[in-house]
């Protein structure tokens, strides 16, 4: 949501002037400047036409004309604005465009703008925007002049309206995101560590139960081949051990409601060492997962202001350790997997 502060003052027909309080609309960045303009026509009173008669009166946005500029989307300066609006500022030009078609067509623009009634000389690139433009376009390009103007029909002059930069606008997002990271990179190595642990012991686990049915295998043979017992004896024992197996693997579906099979155990092993490790180093697994799903969601919500505003957000600068990054990651992907095979299951099921 965007929050949009307007000094609207109304026309004063008593001598007692009273003090106005800004007004303060939230707007979404989807919805279109009409449903904007309709918002701020309800809080105006009505003004009376050539005729006498009263009417609404219109408003109309204009902001910064951004196919005017040489801008290349997804560069900032380190103040948070394009370098295109830099140069512009600075007054430095590439020599090289100074004859060139496009400046004759920038100058053909601004006569058009001018034989067309508008005439600010502070913005001259200043253009009248359509209603059904929506505000997260109208932001995007007003963001480069770091403002736009509202022009009420009857208000003595227009309302500028101060643009917030990408930076400005997602500051204290960034700021908790960093905050986010490091604790998340003080708790990184004590997981990492009891992770690791649980990853060896799961793998002594999977290694133990190899060299048992080596062992069986061998005694069986042994058993069958080089004693009086034979085959007559062995073959009832291998069938009821393997019918022994089966039932226990079942017992184990019905205990633990997991599929029977090597990786689930295997995973079942390392999840139960982890833990009891993560409860010896007093590792609070809880606060872990919050952190991660709290970092997606300040990166998610910075991803999308800066697709509104067309730049491109170096993630890494703020989440500081590629060990935070790696585990947002994970955390990303794991998300995505049980996604998909949510979506993939329910198609099985409507098959």
């Amino acid at each position: 949501m965007l929050k949009l502060i307007l000094p609207l003052t109304p026309k004063d027909y008593n001598s007692d002037r009273k003090s106005i309080e800004p007004l303060a609309l939230l707007v979404h960045p989807q919805q279109p400047l009409s449903y904007l303009e309709r918002l701020i026509q309800s809080e105006l009173p009505n003004i009376k036409d050539e005729q006498g008669n009263l009417k609404i009166p219109s408003i109309i946005f204009r902001a910064e004309d951004a196919t005017d500029e040489d801008v290349e989307p997804g560069k900032l300066t380190e103040a948070g604005h394009d370098e295109g609006r830099a140069k512009e500022q600075t007054g430095l030009e590439d020599p090289d465009d100074a004859d060139s078609d496009d400046t004759t067509g920038k100058t053909q623009r601004a006569l058009d703008k001018d034989d067309a009634g508008f005439t600010d000389p502070d913005h001259p690139n200043f253009v009248r925007w359509s209603p059904s433009t929506e505000i997260g376009d109208f932001i995007r390009d007003a963001s480069r002049g770091k403002e736009f103007s509202v022009e009420v029909e009857g208000a003595p002059a227009p309302i500028y309206v101060g643009v917030p930069s990408f930076l400005d606008r997602t500051y204290y997002l960034r700021t908790r995101l960093r905050k986010t990271a490091k604790r998340l990179l003080s708790m990184h190595d004590i997981k990492e560590e009891c992770d690791t642990l649980a990853r060896k012991g799961g793998q002594r686990v999977a290694q133990g139960g190899f060299a048992v049915l080596i062992g069986w295998w061998y005694l069986v043979y042994r058993l069958t081949f080089e004693t009086d017992l034979g085959w007559d004896v062995m073959e009832p024992v291998t069938y009821l051990v393997g019918l022994s197996t089966l039932i226990g693997g079942y017992m184990w579906f019905l205990y633990h409601n997991r599929e029977v099979s090597y990786r689930s155990a295997m995973n079942f092993t390392i999840s139960r060492r982890q833990s009891k490790l993560y409860e010896q180093r007093g590792f609070d697994l809880p606060l872990w997962e919050g952190l991660v799903e709290e970092g997606n969601r300040l990166r998610r919500e910075i991803k999308m202001v800066a697709e509104e505003y067309d730049v491109e957000w170096d993630e890494k600068k703020d989440e500081g350790d590629e060990k935070v990054s790696e585990a947002l990651r994970k955390e990303r992907k794991k998300k995505a997997k049980n996604s998909d095979d949510d979506d993939k299951k329910e198609k099985e099921d409507d098959d």
